[in-house]
């Protein structure tokens, strides 16, 4: 992800997502929290949990997701609902 680049605020209704750095700092931004993560360091997202992934860094950061079940079809940009 080049420096100052970054995705746009979004959710997934079905999709678990892990994140993992390889190199760089990537700013991640989790229901309102913000964290920072380092080389070698990840962060769990379930279902329905909104988030934005940025890189407010000066060099560019490598990061894997994994997605299960595949995220393909499953974004939402809008608030999810938590209402029962």
């Amino acid at each position: 992800m080049p420096t100052g680049t970054s995705e746009v605020r979004h959710w997934h209704a079905r999709a678990r997502q892990f994140f993992y750095v390889l190199s760089g700092t990537v700013t991640i931004e989790v229901e309102g929290r913000t964290h920072q993560l380092e080389p070698r360091t990840g962060i769990e997202l379930p279902p329905g949990t909104a988030h934005q992934v940025r890189n407010e860094s000066g060099a560019d950061v490598e990061f894997i997701v994994i997605s299960e079940p595949r995220s393909h079809g499953d974004r939402h940009e809008t608030e999810p609902s938590h209402g029962g």
